[in-house]
């Protein structure tokens, strides 16, 4: 018995070591982690309202119906009641029915390729994930830095995202969901930060040997502030050409942060062309087809047969 209890106190012990944890999800700095947070409560509490109960009653039965209680009803007969059935299947399945409501109205608003509503004109940064450094192109301002995103305080921030190297996942879970990056693919995602702070940025997508190690500082400024930032990186040395950005690619692991006072027009687009092409189709115009040719061209069997 004693040596339970000191196994007790122990584990109760070790839970003071998780004061130094963060929960950053239960302690959103953006609208969209807020609206994430709410639902994730919501549909927790939906679901303990059939596990508690149930818990409860284990112990309430577990104690009424012991062996040395002779008070207990015995109905060996008893088969069914209507009441328990309609409680049984009937507060799941409104639980199940709030739940589908919830999912359909939060898929939807929660959409990362849907825009926040906002009176603020949104920031666009094209965003390139590499090994193992991230990226940020901002191709309104005409710069880009290296493992340090900043951005406006309450103002949209429209990213769109890629990958030259293999599959990771782009999270800043202050601020709101991750999405994939994917080379030669384009992913959206529209996050706003409701107070200014550094956040930490992370690839939540194992991709190598330099995995742990490739995050990044999501700087959320005043307005003030955001235009020193965009000053200061515009006084850099070194402009972001396709030459530059072949050395900056190069597998590295805590790669420094690193500013660019000028990008190379359609850098971005370049990189994603590397694996598919599809942006190709907007440089060089194709010659018109015929509809016989494309017949011939989708059904040669058929058109041998004609001939």
């Amino acid at each position: 018995m004693k040596r339970t209890i000191a196994y007790c106190l122990a584990s109760l012990a070790s839970l003071f070591l998780l004061t130094g944890c963060n929960l950053v999800v239960f302690n959103p700095k953006g609208q969209v982690a807020t609206d994430e947070r709410d639902l994730i409560i919501l549909a927790t509490g939906l679901m303990l309202l059939v596990v508690v109960p149930v818990i409860v009653l284990m112990f309430v039965f577990a104690y009424r119906y012991r062996a040395t209680n002779k008070n207990a009803r015995y109905s060996p007969r008893w088969a069914s009641s209507h009441k328990i059935e309609a409680v049984v299947w009937g507060v799941p399945l409104l639980i199940i029915i709030a739940l589908g409501w919830v999912t359909w109205e939060t898929t939807h608003a929660l959409d990362p390729y849907r825009p926040l509503d906002s009176d603020t004109p949104p920031i666009n940064v094209q965003v390139v994930a590499t090994d193992w450094k991230w990226l940020f192109i901002y191709p309104d301002l005409g710069i880009a830095s290296v493992n340090e995103l900043a951005l406006p305080v309450h103002t949209p921030v429209s990213f769109t995202i890629t990958s030259d190297a293999a599959m990771t996942s782009f999270f800043i879970p202050a601020l709101g969901g991750q999405i994939y990056a994917m080379a030669g693919m384009q992913t959206k995602l529209h996050l706003i930060a409701n107070e200014t702070g550094e956040f930490r940025g992370i690839a939540a997508n194992y991709n190598g040997p330099g995995f742990s190690d490739m995050h990044f500082a999501a700087l959320s400024l005043s307005p003030t502030d955001f235009q020193t930032w965009v000053t200061k990186v515009k006084g850099a040395s070194k402009p972001l050409d396709h030459t530059s950005y072949a050395q900056l690619a190069k597998p590295t692991i805590k790669h420094p942060v690193t500013y660019y006072s000028a990008v190379q027009e359609r850098l971005f687009l370049d990189i994603v062309d590397k694996y598919e092409g599809m942006n190709k189709a907007n440089k060089t115009r194709r010659a018109p087809v015929s509809s016989a040719q494309k017949r011939a061209d989708q059904h040669p069997s058929l058109l041998a047969e004609e001939r």
